[in-house]
């Protein structure tokens, strides 16, 4: 298979789910309080917002590498 038309398939996936979904959330822990040998950790949920205009570029540039990555 030709590497550009790989990319292509990766960013037209991309695209695709960051129109669908809009965010994606991600679990983050982190140390709260260290007392000698005792640790108490707070995990928390972030979440990353994705721009319409990046999820929609993503999705044209992909298609365009598809249809011109041809040999």
């Amino acid at each position: 298979m030709n590497p550009i038309k790989l990319i292509g398939i990766i960013l037209v996936a991309a695209g695709a789910l960051g129109l669908a979904y809009g965010s994606f959330s991600y679990p983050s822990e982190s140390t709260a309080l260290k007392l000698g040998s005792m640790e108490l950790k707070v995990q928390e949920t972030k979440t990353v917002n994705v721009p319409l205009i990046l999820s929609a570029g993503a999705l044209v540039l992909g298609a365009a590498m598809l249809v011109f990555g041809r040999k």
